[in-house]
């Protein structure tokens, strides 16, 4: 079995509520030694837009499909999809929710799932905007949630301890910075 590739990914909008706002997304591929860093913006956007095209993007980069991903990411709104297969009845209702409305970002929910369909992709959800060396921080604590929130998929981490989880947590702030810097690119 190839060894996986690993997605960290993070969006932001500032001004997510607002008619004139700036979003930006942040992405980190990781094969073994090989790490290259994504990112990019848009204005009049939402953040929940920018979780997406963070995923999307760094899929864009795969040259081939088949590939074992993991992908990390502290978007609720994307891991849940993922991890409670709301995707699922999503499809079966013509693509409405539970209130029967209309899925939002259908576009790109449908572009994402074509691509994790291609591969054999695990999610996995991340605390966000973590310093784990703050004395106000209880680390083995975020570790336990981490692990608790994940549990269905932690044995394909095995051995996995706190050096792993402070690289995935590192690597989710540093695609928080990359979103940021997007941002501020379009500024």
């Amino acid at each position: 079995m190839d060894k996986p590739v690993k997605f960290y990914t993070d969006g932001a909008c500032s001004g997510n509520q607002n008619d004139d706002n700036i979003g930006g997304w942040g992405a980190i591929l990781e094969y073994g030694d090989i790490v290259k860093e994504l990112h990019a913006g848009e204005v009049n956007t939402t953040n929940n837009k920018m979780e997406l095209d963070a995923v999307i993007n760094a899929f864009r980069q795969l040259k081939r499909d088949g590939l074992t991903i993991y992908v990390f990411t502290d978007s609720s709104y994307v891991a849940n999809c993922f991890l409670n297969r709301w995707y699922v009845n999503w499809r079966k209702n013509g693509w409405k929710n539970k209130k029967k409305e209309p899925v939002e970002n259908r576009d790109r929910w449908e572009e994402l799932l074509s691509m994790v369909e291609k591969n054999n992709v695990t999610f996995f959800r991340v605390k966000g905007h973590v310093n784990l060396d703050s004395p106000s921080v209880n680390a083995d604590r975020l570790f336990q949630t981490f692990v608790d929130n994940n549990s269905d998929n932690m044995a394909l981490l095995e051995p996995f301890g706190m050096d792993d989880f402070r690289k995935i947590i590192d690597k989710n702030n540093r695609a928080d910075e990359l979103a940021n810097i997007a941002m501020d690119e379009l500024r």
